[in-house]
This record gives C-alpha cells, sequence and structure tokens, in this order.
C-alpha cells in the first residue's frame, strides 16, 4: 500500500512539472506571441517572463516585429513594348500594435505583399520608355512603396523600404542596346577625330600661309636690297669715273649680276649640271643684247620726258 502511494504521489508530481514548464513563456525581444484561449484569441504577449494556462491557452503564432525582406521578380513591358524582368526587393515590418491585423486579417502575407507589388509595378513601368526604366528606377521604387504602403498598414504591416536590385531586358534587346551603344561610341570617337584632323589641317594652312608670307617678305627685302646695291654701285662708279655713262655702269653690274649667279648655281653641291643659254663665245652677243636693251629702255624714257 505505502509503495502504490509513493508512485502515485510521483506522477502527481510529474504531471503538475510538466503543467509548470509548459505554463512558463520566455519571449525574446521584437517578437510578439498571439495566444489563443480554448481556440479564441486571447491576448497579445510582450517579451519576457510570462505564464500561460497549459492545455487551455495555447501559442497561435510568434511574430517577428524585426524588418524582413520579399524577394519579388516582376515581368512586365515597358512604353515602348519591350518586355522587362524587374528584380525587387521590399523591406517591411509588423507594426508594434497592430500583431492582431497582421495575423488574423491575412491569411499568407507574403503572396499578399507580392501580390500588391505586381499589381503597382505593373501600373508604373509601362508609362515609362525603357531608358527612362533604368534612369528612373528609384522613382518607380519609392512610387511602389508610397502606394502599397497604405494599404497594407490596416493590415498591420509597414513597408520600410523597396529596391529595385536589377533590372533585365530581353537578351534581343540588351544586344540591341548593346550596338547602339556601340555605334554611338563609334559615331562619337569618328566626329572627335574628324576635329582633330580639321584642327591639323587648319595648323598646317596657318603655318603654310605664316611661311608664305615670311618667304615674301624676304624675297621682297631681298629685292629691296639689291636695288639699293645697285643704286649704291651706280653712284659709286659715277663718283671715280665721272666721264662714263650711267648707262654703261648700269651693264657692267648687270653682266656682274649674272655671272655671280652662275657662280652660285654652280657652287650648289646639288646641282650636277647648270644649263647655260649661251656658249662661251656668245657672250658678246649676250653683252650687246643688255646694251640694246638698256638703250631701248634709255631712248623710252627720253621720249616720254618730251
Amino acid at each position: 500500500m505505502m509503495y502504490t502511494m509513493n508512485i502515485f504521489n510521483i506522477i502527481i508530481y510529474v504531471i503538475a512539472f510538466y503543467f509548470l514548464i509548459r505554463s512558463i513563456m520566455i519571449i525574446p525581444e521584437r517578437q510578439s506571441w498571439v495566444i489563443q484561449r480554448l481556440g479564441k484569441f486571447n491576448r497579445i504577449a510582450q517579451p519576457g517572463f510570462k505564464l500561460r494556462i497549459p492545455i487551455i491557452e495555447s501559442v497561435a503564432s510568434k511574430e517577428n516585429l524585426r524588418i524582413q525582406q520579399l524577394d519579388v521578380d516582376v515581368e512586365t513591358k515597358t512604353n515602348d513594348d519591350v518586355f522587362v524582368i524587374l528584380k525587387i526587393s521590399v523591406q517591411y515590418r509588423i507594426i508594434g500594435n497592430k500583431v492582431y491585423e497582421a495575423f488574423y486579417e491575412l491569411d499568407d502575407p507574403h503572396g499578399q505583399i507580392a501580390s500588391y507589388i505586381f499589381d503597382e509595378v505593373r501600373a508604373e513601368v509601362p508609362k515609362l520608355p525603357l531608358d527612362d526604366v533604368f534612369a528612373r528606377k528609384d522613382d518607380i521604387a519609392i512610387a511602389v512603396r508610397d502606394n502599397i504602403s497604405a494599404q497594407m498598414e490596416q493590415y498591420g504591416y509597414k513597408i520600410v523600404k523597396t529596391l529595385i536590385t536589377d533590372i533585365n531586358p530581353d537578351e534581343l534587346v540588351k544586344a540591341s542596346m548593346n550596338k547602339i551603344n556601340a555605334a554611338t561610341r563609334e559615331k562619337e570617337a569618328a566626329i572627335q577625330e574628324a576635329e582633330a584632323e580639321k584642327i591639323r589641317i587648319v595648323k598646317r594652312a596657318e603655318a603654310e600661309a605664316d611661311s608664305k608670307r615670311l618667304s615674301g617678305e624676304g624675297i621682297a627685302q631681298q629685292r629691296l636690297e639689291i636695288v639699293r646695291g645697285f643704286k649704291e654701285s651706280v653712284e659709286d662708279f659715277q663718283k671715280a669715273l665721272q666721264e662714263v655713262d650711267p648707262q654703261e655702269i648700269m651693264q657692267f653690274v648687270l653682266m656682274t649680276q649674272y655671272f655671280d649667279t652662275l657662280t652660285a648655281i654652280g657652287a650648289n653641291e646639288n646641282n650636277n649640271t647648270v644649263m647655260v643659254p649661251h656658249t662661251p663665245g656668245g657672250m658678246k652677243d649676250f653683252q650687246q643684247q643688255i646694251i640694246e636693251g638698256t638703250f631701248i629702255g634709255k631712248e623710252l624714257s627720253n621720249s616720254k620726258k618730251s
């Protein structure tokens, strides 16, 4: 009899210990537990040490209040009829005072949030051409967040941030975009090369013009010096030989200049052959031609004066 009582007491103690353990709840920080009593909502248990009635009360859900992320791939069409797949990451959390709505209002929170994202993205992206989708992806993300935030808050969820992490057009569209980009860069390179060649041509023309101008100035200066030299030579001859006619002096100077020119041409090491339009014996004729030319010039000058 005593042995039977001891076994019964042990069973009682074990059952009591089991119920005690089952009644204790240690709730972590940033969590809220939904407690139901006999299948009906009873309360929201906050973080810390809590108690419940075993068997009668149960934990229906352990809601995480930290920020969570949902990744969604949305296929849609742009304004210029290009199909793209947008990878969208939505960061959300359960509102602390709306744990009841978050648990009881939505049967599949992830799927229903994704449905709202699909709807909003397919409403925003078709308004824009493909280039603007890339350029304004942040604006699209903000519009999606703002549009679904009000709808999700009534169900206890706050949309913290929406990110468009990737935009994938069709492969053919990618190839076409790469060709367009390459063609644009080639066009720009051709324009720059043409501009550079234009600058080179202009600079060469300017350099050639400057060279010709300086050469012309040099030739003009040279001719002035030759004329000045002729003048000084004639004056010197007249002073030394007063009885000599100036025309004869000019003839002598021209002959001297002619021979100096032949000497300069022959002294050039690059000249192997010099073509002279007369024979050595024809120098007398050449001199006579100079004299006659001088005489004719003198007669013309006298006739004009008279």
